[in-house]
Order: structure tokens, then sequence, then C-alpha cells
């Protein structure tokens, strides 16, 4: 690795930071020195995902070394600028239309666009499967057809699962009764944000490894909910700026529902439990 380093970036001199850096589930991770500075490479041997390809197969990405650590004191601004974030798109969208009711523009903000669909200019993957972020016009027909159903597909190709089938029949027809009088306005996302996802430095949160896309802001928060959670404080920071609306515990193992399908497509039927239970309990 350290001789493709050093073709690479340019530079005779790499040597490891200490011991692997581990990863997550899906890739590993190790921290460099270089002649070019600090950097931190993220491996991957599946085809299909590379910035650098190695030799032997698989792929090498290659960015910025950061010094991080658990998230701790950080937990109430990173829900706050996650709140911004999510707002922002919004805040575009209300001055525009202000803007129109005005003679001539506020200067700076003449390239200042908003975004009125739900997807992404381009394919992103939630783990090393992609996501097909087709614009739509409709949250509901986005999620259903581009997060559920391709996840639904690719079960029903690899196991017939009878039951996830008849049970998503139902639920597939009842999807917009969770969205009733609830505006969704098109959101960014990070996508795929849970602790493992989330750290801090001496400047505050970071975040890393994002499925981004434009969405509904509820979604951001299911899979925290599913494994190791954010601290009370992230979430409370959070709710200050977008609190809850009615149905919001609902929707959430609706979202959830995704990432147990997501994960039962990367490891296996472990996941096949929460998968049904969690149809079975949005069909109550």
């Amino acid at each position: 690795m350290e001789s493709l380093l050093r073709a690479e970036l340019g530079t005779d001199s790499v040597r490891p930071l200490g011991a692997a850096a581990g990863g997550g589930c899906i890739s590993a991770g190790q921290s460099y020195e270089t002649g070019r500075g600090r950097v931190f490479a993220k491996i991957n041997v599946k085809s299909g995902m590379k910035v650098i390809e190695i030799p032997t197969g698989g792929a090498l990405l290659v960015m910025e070394h950061l010094d991080m650590k658990s998230l701790n004191r950080g937990s109430g601004l990173l829900g706050q600028q996650l709140a911004e974030m999510h707002l922002h798109n919004r805040k575009i969208g209300e001055r525009l239309h202000k803007e129109e009711k005005t003679i001539g523009k506020v200067p700076g903000q003449e390239d200042v666009e908003y975004v009125d669909k739900f997807g992404f200019h381009t394919a992103t993957s939630c783990g090393y499967i992609p996501q097909l972020n087709e614009w739509q016009e409709d949250w509901v027909t986005f999620f259903s057809r581009q997060r559920l159903q391709l996840q639904l597909d690719m079960i029903e190709k690899d196991y017939g699962d009878r039951e996830t089938r008849e049970l998503w029949s139902q639920l597939q027809l009842r999807l917009g009764d969770f969205f009733r009088g609830v505006e969704v306005v098109p959101a960014l996302l990070h996508g795929d944000l849970w602790t493992g996802n989330a750290a801090e430095i001496n400047e505050g949160p970071v975040i890393f490894d994002p499925a981004s896309f434009y969405g509904h802001s509820e979604y951001e928060l299911a899979i925290s909910g599913m494994f190791a959670s954010f601290s009370s404080t992230f979430y409370s920071s959070y709710h200050a700026l977008i609190p809850k609306s009615e149905g919001f515990d609902k929707r959430q193992k609706l979202y959830q529902l995704f990432h147990y399908l997501n994960h039962w497509n990367h490891f296996g039927t472990g996941y096949r439990g929460s998968s049904i239970s969690t149809m079975r309990s949005l069909l109550k």
C-alpha cells in the first residue's frame, strides 16, 4: 500500500501512523505521514468503488487526516449545525419567494438556487449498495421507489422471502397516510448519520461517510435510533430549531425500515426479523 501511495501522491516518504485505524462495516482505514503531510486512507476491496485503483483489485480513497476523538462536548453543537443544514434549502426558498414580491435582487444572491425536488445530482452509496437519486417532485414517490423498493427487489432476488413480499404489498398502499398534513421540504441530508459516522476535533464536531441526497429532514435521525444513539443534548439542540411534527415517531419507524432492509442486503438474514417486525408495526 505504501508503494502505491508514494506513486499516486508523488512523494518518496510514506509511513503508517501507528496501528491501522480500523474502519466501519464496509471499509478499512489507516493514517500515514507523507512528504505532503498527514493523510487518511480508506481502503475497500470491492469492485466498482475507486478513487485510486489498487492493482490487485479494489480501491483506495485518500483524504485529509483529522485528529478525531469520540463525540462528547460537541454533541449539542452538532445537533444545532445539523438542523441548520436541514433548514438551509427551506430558507433559500423563503427568501427567493420574498424577493419575487420586491423590485430588484439582494446583492450577492443572484446565483443562489433553491432545490425543489427530492434526489441528488449523482448516485451515492449507503454502504456499498448504490443509491439511485433520480429527481422526483414527490417525497413519498421518491422514498417508495428509490429507497424501499430497490432494497426489497434485492431481497426478492436473493431470498424470495414470501412474508416480506406480502407485507410490502400492503404497506406500499399506505405510505401516503404517514405524511398527511406534513409539509416535506427538500433538505440536504448526510444520509447515514449514526455515532460511528460522527466525531469531534478541537475546532468542533465533524461528520463523515455520507450517503447524501435531498430528502425529508426526519429521515436523518432514524438510523441513530436503531444503534448507538446520540446524546440527549444532540436531540434537544436539533429539535429546538426543528420541532417534531405530528406522526414523527411512526415515520421514524418507516425510515428505520430502509436501514434494516439495507443491513439485510449487506450482512444477511440476521436483520430479517427486524425488517419484518417493523413492517408489521407500521401496518397496525
